[in-house]
């Protein structure tokens, strides 16, 4: 059969060979196929005849009014559904391999009868005008940190017209992660859209509401920055499509980098999170050109950030715990009764009372669990030892696993004693250090020596006190006559300021 690329050069060469059968031996053609093609002044292409008779019988030619009824009245039905249903109905008449005659048909009827489908509408991104914000699951990626594995979700922010992009590990799409990353973003940046656009994150959007009605804090964090919300329709992920599709191709990148990297185990959170910022880097810098255009027309940052935490209360139970976003938390006994005020960010619950701080814990990821430090309540489970072993949550009284060893032994060889010379242990680690009571258990261990809580005491005494983690530098003074040189620097930077005015 002859193609296109032989007939344009049969053509080409007839201008220039001396015989027909010349130009036609070298185009690669019989003479009197050259002749045709001269006669034509066609392609092969242009003179080929659509097919339009069928090379078998259609074996679906006589239920054809039942398949169509079935697909108006819904078209939605896959051809494998119909194709099941033909065999049930007409038991032993099909085989397997005449399923794809029947997907052809159904696929062509559809583009002649089925109903219209929906249209993506290209839109013309302008630089400067929309950044969209939203999280992806990166648990998929399989990272571990030192062996243990490491669930994680990423915050990811894109501006549309440039494709620049940054985000941050977290773990749920609270608010308080989404103002983290968000504000992380524009200071990072150095500049603000004027639209900033997420899919209907219940951080932002009211469940109810309609697309005008936004949660109070996230239309704040809006106002601060001086932008425009929007959010896509729920459902509609390609409505902010360019933030979906940096999602597929960041984590493609990942995974391509993992596999460079020959490791998916990390040293620690942080060496994670530098891989990743290099990640971005890379991507980005291909976008400067573009980006240059963006940063000419956006706005510039507001003074300050906003605060990232939600300011909550709790009231300390007579357990010494609070109730935090569906966790319960341990506090210093001292507030037990007292009503506290709480600042939870993304990751942290500060604990405040009277103005002060007075703690800071890691926020629990998800409802209904508890973190109990045993610190705070060891004054009292040494004056009621036996409350311990009923404990609801005696498994955070074992801060380590030198301390469950501990506490395996004394039950083995003081079953009596056990759980009383335990909390006193565990209250010489609250006073003393834990550091130097596992010292102290260890060398038992190591000695081969029964642990007990008098051997425990003498060990930690000889080791002696716990040394200070406060260490403080006294700067030698400083010459006054040095601050009135400063001042007069300062008069004549105002004078000359002055004279510029």
């Amino acid at each position: 059969m002859v193609t296109d690329q032989q007939a344009r050069k049969y053509m080409r060469l007839k201008e220039t060979e001396k015989t027909l059968a010349i130009a036609a031996a070298k185009a690669g053609m019989s003479e009197k196929t050259a002749r045709k093609y001269r006669r034509l002044v066609r392609l092969p292409s242009e003179l080929r005849r659509e097919r339009t008779w069928r090379t078998r019988p259609n074996v679906y030619e006589e239920i054809w009014p039942e398949i169509e009824e079935i697909l108006r009245t819904d078209s939605r039905i896959e051809a494998k559904t119909i194709f099941e249903y033909l065999n049930r109905k007409y038991e032993g008449r099909y085989n397997e391999g005449q399923l794809r005659t029947l997907q052809r048909q159904i696929k062509v009827w559809r583009g002649k009868n089925g109903p219209g489908k929906e249209v993506m509408m290209m839109q013309e991104h302008q630089p400067g005008k929309q950044c969209q914000s939203d999280y992806t699951r990166m648990g998929n990626q399989g990272v571990t940190i030192r062996g243990e594995e490491f669930d994680h979700m990423f915050y990811h922010f894109t501006l549309v017209y440039s494709n620049w992009e940054t985000g941050m590990v977290c773990f749920s799409e609270s608010f308080e992660s989404l103002i983290a990353g968000f504000q992380n973003a524009v200071w990072e940046l150095g500049a603000v859209p004027r639209e900033h656009r997420t899919d209907s994150l219940t951080a932002a959007v009211k469940n109810m509401g309609d697309a005008g009605e936004w949660t109070d804090r996230y239309g704040a964090l809006m106002r601060h920055y001086g932008m425009r919300a929007s959010h896509n329709t729920p459902g509609k992920g390609h409505e902010n499509g360019d933030v979906e599709q940096s999602h597929n191709r960041f984590k493609n990148a990942v995974k391509q980098e993992l596999m460079m990297r020959g490791s998916n185990d990390f040293d620690s959170r942080e060496a994670y999170e530098e891989f990743l910022r290099t990640i971005l880097r890379r991507r980005n810098s291909g976008r400067r050109e573009a980006l240059k255009q963006e940063m000419a027309v956006m706005r510039g940052l507001p003074a300050r950030r906003l605060e990232g935490y939600t300011p909550e209360q709790s009231r300390v139970t007579a357990g010494s715990t609070i109730t935090a976003r569906g966790n319960i938390y341990s506090v210093p006994s001292r507030l037990i009764g007292e009503k506290i005020d709480l600042r939870v960010y993304a990751e942290r619950i500060e604990v405040w009372y009277a103005g002060t701080q007075i703690e800071e814990v890691p926020r629990l990821k998800g409802r209904g669990k508890h973190s109990i430090n045993y610190r705070h309540i060891a004054d009292s489970l040494v004056r009621k030892p036996g409350a311990f072993a009923g404990y609801k949550y005696r498994a955070d009284m074992f801060p380590a696993t030198i301390f469950r060893v501990a506490y395996d032994s004394l039950v083995v060889h003081y079953p009596g004693t056990a759980d009383r010379q335990y909390v006193r242990i565990l209250h010489l680690a609250a006073k003393q250090g834990q550091e130097r009571v596992e010292q102290g258990l260890l060398q038992l261990i190591e000695s081969g020596n029964h642990i007990t809580e008098e051997r425990v005491k003498a060990i930690v005494k000889e080791l002696g006190e716990e040394p200070s983690r406060l260490s403080v530098q006294v700067a030698p003074a400083i010459a006054l006559s040095e601050y009135d040189a400063l001042l007069q620097r300062s008069t004549v930077v105002e004078e000359v300021d002055q004279w510029a005015m």
